[in-house]
C-alpha cells in the first residue's frame, strides 16, 4: 500500500501544477491581448477558452509523446463527461442555470453534432491524422462563426472572463512574457508530472490507465472549468457558467482530439475497444441529456 503513496503525490502535485500554470498563461494572454487591442468578448472565446481547456490539452499531448493513446483520449471523454455531470450539477445547486436561446439554437445541437461525428469516427478504434485535420478545421470555421455572428444581447452567454480592469492593460511586457513563460513551464512540468504519476499508478494497482485517465486524471483537468462556473453561479451569471461548459466541451474535442490525432503521425490515435463500446456513448447520452432539459426548463433546476 505504501508503494501507492509516491504516484498518488505526483498525481496530486502535477494537478497543482497545471492548474497554477492555467491561471498564469489566462492572466498573461489575457494582458497580451488588451495591449493588442483585441475587443474583450474575442479574447473570452479564444484566450479564456484555450485556458481553461490548456491543462487538458498539455496532458493529452504529452500523454500521445509519450505512447499512452489511451490516457490522452480517456482524459477528454473524462473531462465531458465531468463538465456535464459535474460542474453543471454543482453549479445548478448553488443557483438554477437560466438557458438562453442562443445556446439552444446553436452552441448544443453543434455539441451533439460533434460528439456524435467523434463517436462514428473512432468506430474503427483509430483517430486517424485525417480526422485531426478535419477536427482542427472545424474548430477554425466554428471560432470564425462564433466571432462573426455574435451580438452585443450574446456576449454574456460564451466563456467566463475574468475581472479585467483598466490597469491590466498598462502592465508592462516583461511582467507579460514573466506570467506566460511561468505558465507554459508549470504546464508542461505539471502534465509530465501527472501522466507519469497516472501511469505508475495504473501499473501498480494493475489496472488499465484509461481508468485513470476517465477517472483521476479528468477530474484534475477538469478543476479550472468547475471553479470558472462556480464562481460565475455565485455572481448571478449563470450564462456564463452553462457556456463555459458547452465551450470547452467542444474546445476538448476539436482541439485536442485534432491535436493528438495530428501528433500521433502515421499511426494515429489508439482507441480502445471499452472507450468505443461504454465510455463514447456515455458522453454523448451525457450532451443529449441537456437537449430536453434545455427545451422544457429553459433552465437546470436544482
Amino acid at each position: 500500500m505504501s508503494e501507492l503513496i509516491l504516484p498518488i503525490i505526483e498525481i496530486l502535485f502535477g494537478i497543482i501544477l497545471l492548474f497554477a500554470g492555467g491561471e498564469f498563461f489566462i492572466q498573461g494572454s489575457v494582458a497580451l491581448s488588451l495591449m493588442l487591442g483585441i475587443p474583450q468578448i474575442v479574447i473570452g472565446l479564444t484566450v479564456v477558452a484555450l485556458g481553461t481547456s490548456s491543462p487538458e490539452l498539455i496532458v493529452s499531448l504529452n500523454s500521445v509523446l509519450k505512447g499512452s493513446d489511451g490516457l490522452a483520449v480517456s482524459n477528454v471523454i473524462g473531462s465531458n463527461i465531468f463538465n456535464i455531470l459535474v460542474v453543471l450539477g454543482i453549479s445548478s445547486l448553488i443557483r438554477p442555470l437560466k438557458v438562453k436561446s442562443r445556446i439552444v439554437r446553436r452552441d448544443v445541437p453543434l455539441l451533439i453534432a460533434i460528439s456524435c461525428a467523434v463517436w462514428a469516427m473512432s468506430s474503427t478504434g483509430l483517430l486517424t491524422w485525417q480526422a485531426g485535420i478535419f477536427l482542427l478545421f472545424c474548430l477554425i470555421i466554428n471560432t470564425l462563426w462564433e466571432i462573426n455572428t455574435l451580438s452585443e444581447k450574446d456576449e454574456d452567454i460564451k466563456i467566463a472572463e475574468p475581472d479585467i480592469n483598466d490597469s491590466l492593460s498598462n502592465k508592462n511586457k516583461l511582467n507579460i512574457t514573466y506570467k506566460l513563460l511561468v505558465g507554459i513551464l508549470l504546464l508542461g512540468l505539471g502534465s509530465n508530472i501527472l501522466v507519469n504519476g497516472s501511469k505508475t499508478l495504473a501499473i501498480l494497482m494493475k489496472i488499465n490507465e484509461t481508468i485513470i485517465g476517465l477517472t483521476i486524471v479528468a477530474t484534475g483537468t477538469s478543476l479550472p472549468e468547475l471553479v470558472t462556473s462556480i464562481v460565475a453561479a455565485f455572481k448571478g451569471r449563470t450564462d456564463l457558467a452553462i457556456g463555459n461548459v458547452i465551450g470547452s466541451n467542444l474546445l476538448n474535442q476539436l482541439l485536442i482530439l485534432g491535436s493528438c490525432s495530428l501528433f500521433s503521425g502515421l499511426r494515429g490515435l489508439i482507441i480502445n475497444s471499452d472507450l468505443i463500446k461504454i465510455d463514447l456513448p456515455i458522453m454523448v447520452l451525457t450532451t443529449f441529456a441537456c437537449m430536453p432539459i434545455f427545451w422544457t426548463k429553459g433552465k437546470i433546476t436544482r
